[in-house]
């Protein structure tokens, strides 16, 4: 019999038995649930004291729209909500300036300004409910809307929960809504933690994020080993900035993909735990065991989906979330079986989310720890995983650590080589992708989309005239040229930034104060 290669170019033997884990030491290796090295989960009761966050991630459209299926998913059973932002919010401009046109509400919400965030979140208690946002380089400037809108509810800032994703590396890397160069993008990161650590102490300060450069083909070991180089960068900055790491480090979180490759996948969760928790002991000194756990996100991989016989992507989702679960989540999105043709129609993502409730609710998995912990081929993987995941950690080490990796394109090239090796596969036939390659249909059935209203950017260009001229203009400026004198200083620029999106000032227009002081970033080319 010969050996498979997984998705990280390892061997796959076809039979694992006893010598597979000769001398391995299960009490190093493994531990206790929720105790170093986190191997087994960060929490000694995972699932069985309670299931993951099932969170659903949606926005499109207009906040108004988007708010409404809010409250579908909390009337479906879901407390956690998933925020997806347009690209221009997503780059820091306005609905109304030229760039964006034709592309507001179009992959996500536009915000513009309080007056949307209010919209997004009204009737829906901020003290109950637990929010992530999908959101980069101004990630600061919504999660202070966000807050803005809480106290307008009566809720205090340390009754707010969720997270930021606030992950501005990956985007030099793998995504490109990225604003400024990377050193002030490092700075807002870190002010981001020293605000939360004092004004909103149960928010998650970032979500760092290898789903993107997973989505964007790098495999399972580039995603882990790129998203934890990420975070060492991190963690460097925010204690350059004077922050203690036990203070800051229990708020970092991570946000990872989840494939159809079950077994390799689980082991990637289990080998990630592992290393990062080596990582923050070692490297950081890190002495709170919170500060050593790696908490993520989850979401099942959307690359995967098909818009071939798109209801095949139920079972494609299903087993991810699966997955994800046997690999100890902390959260999990699994997404809609129509993403692929379209936003999610209301159908979609009630199954979606019904998807999750049949595995925590209807299956055994949740009835205790780790069911693979001893596994003769997921201890293996897990093995072989780490080892993979410190080898390239070593690489962008040499290279001098993430940022300047990503300057000189290092990661960006080995990813595009693992796509173009995948997209061979595919085409070759050497990789089934069912209904695309193999088991296809002659004709494919109908399918009717969800979509966006085209008169969007003018709906909210209107918002926006009547927000500037009802607001004080004398007002705005001073704001905004606070937030441009701390940019250039050294002050923490959120107290600035908070004071201007209270006095009306919209997202654009703090971030264009932003780009005056710190400019923007231009790319270079790949390693």
């Amino acid at each position: 019999m010969t050996s498979a290669m997984n998705e990280s170019g390892l061997p796959i033997e076809p039979v694992y038995g006893p010598a597979a884990l000769e001398g391995w030491n299960p009490a190093e290796k493994l531990g206790e649930p929720g105790r170093y090295p986190f191997t087994r989960g960060v929490y000694p009761s995972m699932y069985t004291g309670r299931p993951w966050t099932m969170r659903q991630y949606a926005g499109f459209g207009t906040a108004a729209e988007s708010n409404a299926r809010y409250k579908q998913l909390i009337a479906n059973g879901s407390m956690g909500l998933s925020v997806a932002f347009d690209l221009p919010t997503q780059m820091g401009y306005d609905s109304d300036e030229p760039i964006a046109q034709g592309e507001v509400g179009k992959v996500g919400v536009a915000i513009d300004s309080i007056e949307d965030m209010r919209t997004l979140f009204g009737g829906i208690p901020l003290d109950r409910v637990s929010t992530s946002m999908t959101i980069n380089a101004p990630a600061s400037i919504l999660l202070l809307l966000y807050q803005l809108v809480g106290e307008e509810q009566g809720v205090s800032a340390d009754q707010l929960t969720g997270t930021i994703q606030n992950d501005i590396l990956k985007e030099y890397i793998a995504r490109g809504t990225y604003i400024f160069p990377p050193a002030p993008s490092l700075r807002l990161v870190s002010d981001v933690f020293a605000y939360c650590q004092r004004e909103i102490p149960k928010w998650n300060t970032i979500s760092i994020s290898g789903y993107h450069m997973a989505e964007a083909g790098a495999s399972p070991a580039q995603e882990v080993a790129f998203t934890l180089a990420d975070g060492i960068a991190y963690v460097r900055a925010a204690i350059e900035s004077g922050l203690d790491v036990d203070e800051f480090a229990p708020r970092l979180s991570f946000f990872f993909v989840a494939r159809t490759t079950l077994l390799e996948e689980i082991a990637k969760f289990r080998a990630a735990r592992r290393v990062w928790a080596r990582i923050m002991r070692d490297e950081f000194g890190a002495k709170n065991p919170k500060s050593q756990m790696l908490r993520f996100h989850t979401q099942t991989a959307g690359v995967q989906l098909t818009a071939q016989q798109p209801e095949v992507n139920l079972i494609r989702v299903a087993l991810q979330g699966l997955g994800a679960v046997l690999g100890g989540t902390q959260s999990l999105h699994t997404n809609s079986f129509d993403e692929a043709i379209a936003l999610p129609t209301e159908k979609a993502a009630r199954l979606a989310l019904r998807t999750q409730q049949v595995i925590a609710y209807e299956t055994d998995v949740t009835k205790t720890v780790d069911p693979f912990a001893g596994s003769y081929v997921v201890e293996s993987m897990t093995d072989g995983l780490e080892a993979e995941i410190d080898l390239l950690l070593g690489r962008i080490e040499d290279l001098g650590g993430a940022v300047s990796a990503i300057e000189q394109g290092f990661q960006k090239a080995e990813i595009e080589r693992s796509a173009y090796q995948i997209t061979q596969e595919i085409d070759g036939g050497e990789r089934t992708v069912v209904g695309v390659n193999r088991f296809t249909l002659d004709e494919e059935e109908p399918y009717e989309p969800l979509r966006v209203d085209p008169t969007i950017g003018e709906q909210q260009a209107e918002r926006l005239a009547r927000l500037r001229s009802d607001r004080s203009k004398d007002d705005v400026t001073r704001a905004l040229d606070d937030v441009k004198r701390a940019a250039a200083g050294s002050g923490n620029v959120l107290y600035p930034m908070k004071e201007a999106l209270k006095a009306c000032a919209t997202v654009g227009e703090v971030s264009h104060a932003l780009r005056e002081v710190w400019g923007t970033y231009v790319p270079v080319d790949s390693f």
